[in-house]
């Protein structure tokens, strides 16, 4: 039976039933087409002189290179669509979860040590929302956003991730403007017994962005202010245990980043950064408040950093470059200086096949002994890599490799290991880069292995 009027029905139950289907809004939208993106990395690899992998990263440095210096299994797996559609106004929906193992076995629980699933993203934006801001994004949940990276060495030096809302994009003649508001949280459990008592930790985040300065040539201006948002039952445990929270419970950045286009057929990107206090995270990227925990954090840092693309000879060998100094300045003695640069050239013999090199060396100048060598040290990494891909470029994927890596370090790779758990200690090397199949005191390791990497759709 074909219905044609919805009073037609006089059972309750039937006229419930229609009456919510008679008011339902007309939603201006086609078939839904699920957007499915994502990355990963996987693959195999032995020590020399026996064991699986070791990945070489100097201890104390927030990052290590790359190429061949890898020793898990990574995946993001996203899901999206557009929902809505009425004239330029949109709606979508994304989200993204994460996969790390150890990549030892053929089946690997995640809840085995080392192993993690992890939600990174579930949000919706609209574009053109709000009437007198064409083209501006307004969104809210949790997210990745706009990251800022350096794709050698995997550092994020600006990225304010996490739970938030925000407007962004916002046409303003001369660039365009964002605010974002993201919450991160921390426990303090150096002095709190229970985890679960958390401190949340806001941060404000403001961007002027795509302001052009010269041919191809564009500034962006970030500041972002962050403090942890301590409840009163708090603020009484840290008076009454005379504990100072005042200046390591807030702190904010500055970040002046400069992109300059078409640069020897890639770009070129120049960033300068200060922070203070408690926006430091512990990990080094100085994004946040989340920093390790701590409200009595007190001091410092800033960065120049120099990263980018270009093609040496056009079609034929391209190269990925950074520079890197950092000076983290820390009251309780805990931060360091890192100085860090590294190349690597790809020469092309097919649109399939490419041989690349990546060299890589960092300098850690700590402030004192703290969780690793109270020395100078520096770690020196060479990789060579044979390399199929789906195309010509140094960003193009998926690529399957083979490579073999080379890493020098000053002083013992670690402390001597515990004779009742066989663990290290971090001291030249990081400890959590991956298995530590390096002898203790050894001053160099070759490594060698295959790995598959690959990222798809948005």
């Amino acid at each position: 039976m074909k219905i044609r009027n919805c009073h037609a029905f006089h059972r309750p139950l039937m006229l419930g039933l229609l009456g919510a289907t008679c008011l339902a809004p007309t939603l201006a939208h086609a078939a839904i087409n699920p957007d499915f993106f994502g990355y990963a990395r996987s693959g195999i690899g032995s020590t020399a002189g026996g064991g699986s992998q070791t990945c070489f990263k100097a201890a104390g440095a927030p990052a290590k290179y790359r190429l061949g210096n890898e020793c898990e299994t990574y995946a993001e797996i996203g899901l999206g669509a557009q929902l809505y559609q009425q004239q330029d106004t949109t709606f979508g929906f994304s989200s993204r979860v994460a996969y790390v193992t150890d990549q030892g076995n053929d089946s690997e629980s995640l809840y085995n040590d080392g192993n993690d699933i992890a939600l990174r993203e579930m949000y919706v934006t609209g574009t053109n929302a709000i009437d007198g801001l064409p083209g501006a994004e307004l969104w809210a949940g949790k997210r990745f956003y706009k990251r800022h990276d350096i794709h050698m060495n995997d550092f994020y030096y600006w990225d304010l991730s996490g739970p938030g809302v925000g407007l962004a994009d916002i046409d303003v003649g001369t660039g365009k403007l964002s605010f974002a508001w993201v919450r991160s949280s921390s426990s303090d459990t150096e002095n709190f017994p229970d985890a679960n008592e958390r401190l949340s930790d806001d941060t404000i985040d403001v961007r002027w962005t795509d302001i052009p300065v010269n041919p191809d040539g564009t500034l962006q201006l970030g500041i972002d202010y962050g403090r942890s948002s301590i409840a009163n039952w708090q603020k009484d445990f840290y008076d009454d245990n005379n504990i100072d929270y005042d200046d390591g419970d807030k702190g904010w950045m500055a970040t002046v980043e400069h992109t300059q286009a078409n640069w020897f057929g890639g770009n070129n990107i120049i960033a300068l950064q200060y922070a203070t206090d408690g926006i430091i995270t512990s990990d080094g990227n100085a994004v946040g408040r989340a920093a390790g925990g701590s409200v009595s954090q007190d001091g410092d840092m800033w960065r120049i950093l120099d990263h980018g693309h270009t093609w040496l000879i056009p079609n034929k060998l391209d190269m990925l470059y950074a520079v890197i100094y950092e000076d983290k300045d820390l009251d309780d003695n805990t931060g360091r200086k890192w100085f860090s640069a590294g190349v690597r050239p790809v020469y092309y013999w097919t649109d399939i096949m490419s041989t690349a090199v990546e060299l890589g060396y960092d300098h850690i100048n700590p402030q004192s002994n703290v969780g690793y060598n109270d020395n100078n040290h520096h770690v020196t990494k060479l990789t060579i890599a044979q390399q199929w891909s789906a195309g010509r470029g140094a960003m193009v994927r998926p690529t399957i490799r083979l490579f073999a890596t080379y890493a020098k370090w000053n002083g013992d790779a670690y402390t001597e290991r515990n004779p009742d758990t066989g663990a290290a200690g971090a001291n030249s090397l990081d400890t959590s880069a991956g298995p530590n199949n390096v002898d203790f005191d050894d001053g160099d390791g070759l490594t060698f292995g295959a790995q598959m990497e690959v990222w798809f759709g948005g």
